[in-house]
């Protein structure tokens, strides 16, 4: 199991964080621009913790040299049932350094930005660290 399934399924934001490296990018599902950096990734986790309910892993797929991962998993936002992926690459460090999350069908999509966008303002205090 890569530690970065064990973090969520915990819903242990800390861990989640000190998986990422510093320079992470984050490319969302609902935002056209990724984001960069460890602690606007972090902070979108822990929104992402809130608002996504009934969150399974389902499946984990990782390549022979253990770098790229994808992780599939089925949740409910917004009363909106969601399938998604959580494609993880890893640095030599064995750091996060990119993270990519895919999800269907558009419904559950639209419901998860809604949802991310009501938390974006607590999201973006908490990546300037308040």
């Amino acid at each position: 199991m890569h530690p970065f399934r064990k973090a969520v399924e915990d819903r242990d934001p800390d861990v989640l964080e000190a998986l990422l490296a510093e320079d992470v990018v984050f490319t969302s599902p609902v935002a056209f621009a990724p984001y960069t950096g460890r602690a606007m990734t972090a902070a979108i986790l822990r929104g992402v913790l809130r608002v996504f309910e009934d969150f399974t892993y389902v499946r984990e797929i990782a390549n022979p040299d253990g770098r790229d991962h994808a992780l599939v998993f089925t949740a409910t936002v917004g009363g909106k049932q969601i399938q998604g992926c959580d494609f993880l690459h890893v640095d030599e460090d064995g750091k996060i350094d990119d993270l990519t999350v895919m999800v269907r069908p558009l419904s559950a999509a639209r419901a998860l930005s809604e949802a991310m966008g009501a938390q974006f303002d607590r999201i973006a205090r908490e990546a300037a660290g308040g």
